[in-house]
């Protein structure tokens, strides 16, 4: 895994000495009939392409300090070579190494903040 790693941060792929962020910007939020399409632009690898994102909301609770919180999960697909990871090598039997496409996860919590008083 350590070798896996440290080869997926080299030039080869994510090139985090260059490129050391990956950040999604939201432009829109919209309701489906599954949850939310959250449109937004993907930076990654330096290169900036937009990105839908389908997500879940998962419920909401209070956490052992009183806080609610909410849960939501979202994932997108996206081709790699989009943002600039072209990085391959053929096998032995066929084929390739890496695949092109790569799914995005994300798990997200979110805790309410107490409302501003007026002063």
């Amino acid at each position: 895994m350590g070798d896996r790693d440290a080869h997926l941060r080299s030039a080869d792929f994510l090139d985090v000495a260059r490129f050391p962020e990956i950040a999604f910007a939201s432009r829109s939020v919209k309701p489906t009939a599954d949850g939310l399409a959250i449109t937004g632009d993907l930076s990654l690898h330096g290169v900036t392409r937009e990105v839908v994102l389908q997500a879940e909301f998962s419920g909401t609770g209070k956490d052992p300090w009183g806080n609610q919180r909410a849960g939501f999960s979202a994932k997108a697909g996206l081709d790699r070579r989009d943002f600039g990871l072209v990085w391959n090598a053929a096998l032995e039997a066929g084929g390739v190494l890496v695949g092109e496409k790569v799914e995005i996860t994300i798990e997200l919590e979110a805790i309410q903040q107490a409302a501003a008083q007026a002063a």
